[in-house]
Parts: structure tokens; sequence; C-alpha cells
């Protein structure tokens, strides 16, 4: 290590998949150049990416179930990362998630301290978020939502926010690969695949059937409201025979086949599991899809626009709508619902179409459809009946995500960074 350099540790709970994960690792590269960067996990199971030189410290306890088990969990992890800050001499040190905020304000030593607060789910807490805020040099979001959330709600204004790195040209060489699995086949000819938990998943649409693939990149979690999209998809099929969805993402999506089964569109739906290079299945689709009730800032919404492809999201409460409404968009549905609230109406966004925000509670009952499904579906027919709008609004969604560049986000955390050195 430099010792003309400031010690960065970057502190998150694994790196197995997800987001905010990413985002470390890449503020990990981009910072090496001003700091001597670490990168401190509570457990190195399952380790999705490419750690190549970069400093990885592993304290290993791991998660465990159980409110006993987590308390002692959260007392482990914050004795051995106090001492590992001491020893390094950390000089910095940003937290990613709200476990690894706690042990970071924990083990606060002479050390400044940033906590992210990422998502909407870090909201949802108030003496959770007022000890990051209390305890935290500054709180980091991804999100301008967040930030106004902290001033509105909780009277914090020690609080900015950065929008997560985007590397279009990376997304784009990883989009390009070959796959040989993809459900669908090539040119809209179907073959079966197998996904990761050894399950077929047979895909027969008539033969030469040109079909239209959604795709979704999510992990079977609540927060990604999937059973909505099944449903609207459902819907869509009654009058686009040849629509598909596939669904990239790590988890057990048995309830999900079921549920498809139910609704009479096993045959159009595909979850292939967790794919450590999904973007090759995302280039290979027609339209994006996200109907998450909670996000951060969607790293999939965006990476999917630099492959070009047509955007709809649900309106959850923070990032979608700053990704896909121009910011003038984005003032005026500030000011018409100043508390943040999803509108009652889709919104067709400078570069994406916004629904409204769905129910956060899982059904998997198929014959109860929402409202807010039945739009979601109205939306994706109207875009697959429209090849001009969907042309138009790829183009706009890769104009979009040029937005987003790797250099205006370095630049960004290390002018925050250098303020605490």
């Amino acid at each position: 290590m430099d010792n003309n350099k400031k010690n960065l540790m970057l502190m998150v709970p694994m790196l197995h998949q997800g987001g905010f994960e990413r985002v470390c690792i890449k503020t990990a590269r981009l910072m090496q150049d001003y700091y001597n960067v670490y990168i401190l996990i509570f457990s190195s199971k399952d380790i999705n990416f490419d750690i190549t030189g970069l400093e990885v410290i592993d304290i290993d306890v791991p998660a465990k179930k159980g409110v006993v088990n987590k308390v002692i969990n959260v007392f482990k992890r914050v004795r051995k990362t106090r001492k590992i800050k001491k020893d390094l001499k950390i000089d910095i040190c940003y937290s990613f998630g709200g476990s690894a905020n706690y042990v970071n304000t924990l083990s606060k030593g002479k050390e400044r301290v940033l906590t992210g607060l990422r998502c909407q789910t870090d909201m949802e807490n108030p003496k959770q978020v007022r000890l990051f805020c209390s305890r935290s040099t500054q709180v980091l979001s991804c999100s301008r939502e967040i930030v106004r959330q902290l001033k509105a709600d909780f009277d914090y204004d020690r609080s900015t926010y950065i929008y997560n790195p985007l590397d279009v040209e990376d997304v784009q060489r990883k989009g390009a690969e070959p796959i040989d699995d993809f459900p669908f086949g090539p040119q809209g000819r179907s073959q079966g695949t197998k996904t990761d938990d050894g399950k077929n998943e047979p895909m027969t649409p008539s033969p030469g059937t040109k079909i239209k693939v959604i795709a979704d990149m999510a992990r079977n979690d609540y927060i990604k409201g999937i059973w909505h999209l099944v449903k609207a998809v459902a819907i869509v099929a009654k009058s686009h025979p040849e629509v598909r969805l596939v669904v990239l993402g790590a988890g057990n999506w048995d309830k999900y086949r079921q549920l498809a089964k139910d609704l009479g569109i096993e045959d159009k739906v595909a979850f292939p599991g967790l794919r450590k290079n999904p973007f090759p299945y995302v280039a290979a689709a027609d339209l994006y899809v996200c109907s998450s009730n909670h996000e951060g800032f969607p790293n999939a919404v965006l990476e999917a626009m630099a492959l070009h492809k047509s955007v709809i999201s649900a309106d959850c409460k923070t990032g979608p709508r700053e990704i896909l409404l121009s910011d003038d968009e984005y003032n005026k549905l500030i000011e018409e619902i100043p508390d943040g609230s999803s509108p009652k109406e889709p919104i067709q966004g400078s570069f994406g179409i916004l629904v409204p925000d769905m129910d956060e509670n899982e059904n998997f009952d198929p014959n109860v459809v929402t409202e807010g499904e039945k739009m979601l579906a109205k939306e994706i027919a109207r875009m697959l009946d429209d090849e001009e709008l969907m042309q138009s609004y790829a183009d706009k969604a890769y104009e979009r995500a040029l937005f987003y560049t790797p250099e205006k986000y370095a630049g960004s955390i290390h002018e925050i960074l250098k303020r605490y050195e």
C-alpha cells in the first residue's frame, strides 16, 4: 500500500449479487488511484463479482436466523471491524446497506464514517435512520428522493446523493457475448433449457412464431414484485400470444412457476436462475419491465437501457422516476404530489414509461388481479403494438444511459471523500 495515500474502507455484507454490491466494487476500482482501498465483507460465500486486484477482507461472520443470533452477530462484527479499522489506520469508512451501516457506525473510532441509505426499505425504520444520521459524518444516497425525505421527515441536512455509475461499454460488451441456453431460442424459436435447480423449462410456441420477449433481472424477493409481472403478462398473452417473459435472478421460483401454470402461461414464462452474465439474455429481449415495489436506484433498469431496451417500470418510491423522467417532469411530479406518493395513472416519461406503484403484499392467487397489474399490462401491450414507439423509447433509453458515466460518478464521490481526508 502507498503510504502517501489515505486509507479508504468500503463495507458491504457480501459480494453475492445485487445493485449496491456492484456499486461497491465499482467504487473500489475507481478510487484506487486516490486511496489505499479495502473492501470489508461479513462473508465470502458465493462471491459473484470479479475482485481481481482488490484488497478484500472477510471477517467471516455470516448472517444467521433468529433475533438472538442476529444481535450476537452484530457484536461480533463490530468487535472485529473496530480492530481492523484501527490496525489499518482507516481514515474513511463508507458502508453500503443497512446491516453494514450498523457495523460501520457502531465500530466508529477516529475515522470518518459515511453511511449509505440506498433504498426505500432503509427509510422504513425511523430508529435505525436516526442512529445512522447521528453517528455518520455524512449520509450518502443514490436517490434525490431519499435526500428529500431525510430533510422533510428527520430534519437532517448532512446528506447528498450520487447516482450510481454505469459503464455502458462494459454492459454492451457483456451483452454481446453468445449464449446457448436462451429459453426461447434464436429467432423466436423456442428450445427447452435447464434451470439452476435442474428443472426443465418447456417452451414450445408454434413453428415460425415471431415471439416478443420481456426481460427482468431480479432476485426472488417480495420487493421485486414479480408476481405482478407474471399476472400482467398473463393478461397481455390473451391478446398477444407471442409474448414471453424471462426473469433472471437467484432464488426458488417454484411459486412463480405454479402461478404461471395456474394462469395458463407456463409455456410463456422462464426463470433460468442467476447468471454471472445476465446481459446477453436482456440483449435478446424486446422490452424490459421493472415491477419492483422498493428500489434505491435500480442498476438493472439502467443496464437494460444501456442495451438499447425500452423500459416500463413501476413508480416505486425511489429510483425509477429519477431515471425515466426528465428533470422538468420530475419536478412537476413533486409539485403535484409533494409527499412523494405514486401517481394514479401511468406517465409517459421522456426516457420510459412509469406505471403506478403496486401492492407490496405477495398474492399468488390467479383469480386476484389488481388495477395496477391491469395498467401494467395495458402499457406492455401498447408498447408491443407500436414498433415505432418502442424504437423511440429504446433510443431515448440509450441516450439516458450515457448520462450516468463512471467518470462523473468518480468525480462526485472523490469530491465528497476529499472533504474528510
